[in-house]
């Protein structure tokens, strides 16, 4: 192992969910980690050290620059990066990870960067025990650990493989500058088609042939199994293509879910006015995604919703709160429950506890990490992290609970 600076840089720092990443880091990093901040700015860099009243270094870099990129990414063993738009912003500390064998989680939502990714440097990563592992904030932790959980439950518990899992999403919270920047420029690149596929991010083999049940949800349903209305989640086409990776990759490593595993996810809402409210979800979806397709309204949106670096208030992250209740079925009929939910809003403060303790149990907990310490490649929370990733959340104080039904 080449001897490094520190354990972990927080790129990205001066943005608005890099600033919460700092604070972070602040408060339950511990004395034994080692990591400082970078960014291009070192004025705003400053300003987040001395407002979070910490003593770390500061390291300047454009992302572009990849020279300066280079000088960090050498110096340490774990980069954590908050910059987005990822496509735009990602390339060179990527391409520098997997050169330098320095380990990489970040929050991107913009899965066709990610099947970029491993078109490029799946196959060096995984031959050099490196592990890049993006979507580590809401998008997709709660999902790919959730299934993890029931699928490994019905394995170790109930001797059985998992036929399918549904995730049913409830959350309260604001959205900020950055996240909705990523959405948007996956639009300008003209890249819908792909965020479409569902198997966007699994090796050509492990695609199967039935795709009718793996089909995005586009429409309001009665769900006999909650007893109300779901509605697809708009952050489906994301998360199910990270389960869908981890179900490939597992199956690659002699550690499958089961052949005929199926995941789905929506957002669930409370009665009386379930029915109502799904149909107005899915409506106000559409109209967004027409608007965006016509160049005009997509510039006017643009100039209309926060910016990069701004975000909802300390009152509105406070309050939020995520559920995730998820149901799985087992292949000999065992049906389990599973639960994932924290305080505080999913965009911003769940996110920053995701990411974090995937970073920290990246620097800290290398040694118990599934797989080894051979396993490398373009990876999922739960194919890079698994159950270090669950018990730090557990620690960190979410709830993350698997039951069988009766």
């Amino acid at each position: 192992m080449r001897e490094t600076t520190y354990d972990v840089v927080l790129y990205g720092a001066s943005g608005f969910v890099g600033r919460q990443t700092v604070r972070y880091f602040a408060e339950d990093a511990g004395d034994e980690v080692r990591w400082a901040i970078a960014g291009r700015d070192r004025d705003k860099l400053e300003s987040v050290r001395a407002e979070v009243g910490i003593d770390v270094d500061i390291l300047v870099a454009d992302s572009q620059d990849r020279t300066a990129i280079d000088a960090i990414v050498d110096r340490t063993r774990v980069v954590l990066n908050t910059a987005g738009p990822f496509a735009l912003y990602g390339d060179a500390i990527v391409d520098a990870c997997v050169r330098y064998r320095t380990h990489y989680v970040d929050i991107t939502g913009e899965t066709p960067w990610v099947k970029g990714l491993i078109d490029r440097y799946h196959l060096q990563a995984a031959t050099d025990g490196t592990r890049i592992i993006p979507c580590c904030g809401f998008d997709s932790v709660p999902a790919d650990l959730g299934a993890y959980l029931l699928v490994r439950y019905l394995q170790r518990e109930l001797g059985a493989n998992c036929t399918q899992v549904k995730a049913y999403y409830q959350a309260a919270g604001g959205f900020n500058g950055g996240t909705l920047a990523s959405g948007l420029s996956i639009y300008n690149r003209g890249e819908l088609n792909l965020v479409s596929n569902p198997f966007l991010l699994n090796p050509p083999e492990s695609i199967p042939t039935d795709l009718e049940r793996h089909r995005d949800p586009t429409a309001p349903q009665y769900d006999v199994e909650m007893g109300t209305w779901v509605a697809p989640f708009f952050m489906g086409v994301v998360n199910t293509r990270i389960v869908r990776r981890s179900w490939a990759l597992f199956d690659r490593w002699q550690e499958s879910y089961g052949r005929d595993f199926s995941y789905q996810e929506y957002f669930k809402f409370d009665p009386p006015w379930a029915w109502l409210q799904s149909a107005a979800m899915v409506g106000s979806m559409a109209v967004i995604a027409g608007a965006i397709a016509i160049p005009p309204l997509r510039y006017l949106l643009e100039s209309i919703i926060p910016q990069a670096g701004s975000g909802p208030t300390e009152q509105t992250m406070n309050e939020g709160w995520f559920r995730c209740e998820l149901l799985g079925w087992g292949s000999q009929g065992q049906r389990v429950r599973g639960l994932i939910a924290d305080v505080g809003d999913p965009g911003n403060r769940a996110t920053v506890k995701f990411v974090c303790e995937s970073a920290l149990g990246l620097a800290v907990d290398f040694d118990k990490l599934p797989g080894g310490v051979q396993r490398g490649g373009i990876l999922t929370p739960a194919t890079g992290l698994g159950d270090v990733l669950v018990e730090r959340l557990q620690r960190a104080g979410m709830r993350l609970e698997v039951e069988m039904m009766r």
